[in-house]
């Protein structure tokens, strides 16, 4: 059993699917849980779920893309807990279409969310941590960060950035008491993939072909996701650090 009694946790987009999933896990480990989204409607009724398990979790509004949105909000957290001990960079968007399909404009947004959004979120928070000589911090990826899915090149692209993000900063920091980790999802049954499938004309046809790219028959869950970031922030985890944690049914292993 892991135990995060006493500790603040941070996860970004975390009003919806995998984010609330490793929102929920985390409180019941026994953290305080800062709820931190763009979606002020869906992250409050998050919090108000996390405060009732641990009392301290709140909702904060942030943009990861703006940077002095990502100050201020470590400004509050250091003023209302003293320290965050878990940072989960889970904010992220998609993008279908190769390269003739997707613009600059395209890319620059995923890169905004995906990869700055990340930098500037750890950024703001990574100096109160080196300072006392602990933290655990967790980045969401893809399994598209370790190979190339069809018709998502700009999402490869910024999730390929995730992977070596993370283990840019594991190495930089691994003498400091900070480890950095990332889990590369496959195929997760969220809002956001349910919505997805909705547009094709034969959803039906459409979620068979995202459930055939992984042998075990079938997508993932959130909770599934949220239980290995819970490893991760744990003391179990002490010796884990820069790893790229797949998570998608033995896509990656084909």
């Amino acid at each position: 059993m892991f135990v995060l009694t006493g500790r603040t946790a941070l996860v970004t987009g975390a009003a919806s699917g995998i984010g609330e999933a490793i929102a929920y896990v985390l409180t019941e480990a026994g953290a305080r849980v800062v709820v931190a989204d763009r979606d002020r409607t869906n992250g409050e009724r998050v919090a108000q779920r996390c405060a009732s398990r641990q009392p301290g979790s709140q909702f904060m509004l942030l943009d990861v893309t703006e940077e002095a949105e990502c100050l201020s909000v470590a400004q509050a957290v250091h003023r209302e807990y003293g320290a965050l001990h878990i940072l989960v960079n889970n904010a992220g968007i998609g993008h279908v279409g190769t390269i003739e399909q997707t613009t600059g404009s395209d890319l620059d947004r995923l890169y905004g969310v995906n990869v700055r959004g990340i930098f500037n979120v750890t950024k703001a928070f990574i100096g109160d941590m080196l300072s006392r000589r602990s933290g655990a911090i967790v980045n969401i990826a893809s399994v598209g960060g370790v190979l190339a899915i069809p018709d998502r090149l700009a999402y490869c692209a910024t999730k390929f950035a995730v992977v070596g993000l993370t283990k840019a900063l594991a190495i930089d920091h691994a003498t400091q008491g900070i480890r950095v980790n990332c889990v590369c999802p496959g195929r997760v049954e969220t809002p956001f993939v349910k919505a997805r499938l909705a547009e094709y004309p034969d959803s039906e046809a459409a979620y068979r072909q995202m459930v055939s790219t992984q042998p075990i028959g079938r997508m993932g869950t959130p909770q599934e996701i949220a239980a290995a970031v819970l490893y991760l922030v744990s003391d179990e985890a002490a010796f884990v650090t820069g790893a790229a944690f797949t998570i998608d049914g033995g896509w990656s292993a084909g």
